[in-house]
């Protein structure tokens, strides 16, 4: 059984600049709040759709959080996985994959919402629709949003996704792929379990999240998107070998 215990002073550059760049960014978040500027909403990720929505905010929102617990979340688990990959693949090859999955995770995420879209639209009149797409984000702004299908139309179109778990997620699953034999302590029940069991179970809970629409404003198929696209990154990566850490 492996028991990979990198030293906990050492934080290699990627992931290092990684933090110090999301935490900039939640407190530039918060300073522009106080001014009347929405950050999460020029830099979160809209539905293509939306008239909010900026090809840019793919690699943005990335860099975005809801909060100080969300950032915390996502930092400690890029800092005590991200860091493993990084020591092993090297800068170049961590920096890629941790790009690759924040993207990949992204698409999947937004082909997931285009499916729910054209539910919803199906359920309204074209002219519905239209005026959603028109006149939704405004209405949204002033507190208000529709009823019915239409509110839960308006809410996909321009309530911004954020945050860098697609990523993270696709670092765990990495980490797990790479190390699955590790055990890792959990906190609640405090049980050692191998890395394999562990994403695994992340991964179904996200899931039948996803399915069952449970867990709030979380965007559960965003971490299986960030999951998915990190297997394959890293199946084509061993395509010529079969050596696993």
């Amino acid at each position: 059984m492996q028991n990979f215990r990198p030293s906990a002073n050492t934080i290699p550059p990627v992931v290092k600049n990684l933090i110090i760049i999301n935490v900039i960014m939640l407190l530039a978040t918060y300073v522009l709040n106080m001014r009347g500027i929405d950050l999460a909403k020029l830099l979160g990720l809209h539905y293509f759709a939306s008239p909010e929505f900026r090809p840019y905010q793919l690699i943005t929102h990335m860099f975005m959080h809801g909060g100080f617990m969300h950032l915390l979340f996502n930092m400690f688990a890029l800092w005590m996985f991200g860091r493993v990959l990084e020591n092993v693949w090297g800068p170049k090859r961590f920096f890629i994959f941790y790009f690759v999955t924040g993207l990949g995770a992204a698409v999947f995420y937004t082909f997931v919402n285009f499916i729910e879209f054209q539910y919803f639209a199906s359920k309204l009149t074209p002219e519905t629709v239209q005026d959603i797409i028109a006149n939704g984000a405004e209405i949204l702004k002033q507190g208000q949003n529709y009823t019915g299908q239409a509110g839960k139309l308006n809410m996909l179109l321009n309530i911004p996704t954020v945050g860098a778990s697609g990523a993270v997620f696709g670092i765990l699953l990495g980490f797990g792929m790479l190390f699955p034999n590790t055990e890792l302590m959990l906190l609640f029940p405090p049980i050692p379990i191998k890395a394999k069991y562990f994403v695994a179970g992340y991964g179904a809970i996200e899931l039948f999240s996803g399915l069952t629409n449970s867990g709030g404003n979380i965007a559960h198929f965003a971490h299986l998107g960030g999951m998915l696209f990190g297997f394959f990154m890293i199946k084509y990566w061993n395509r010529n070998t079969n050596n696993f850490y």
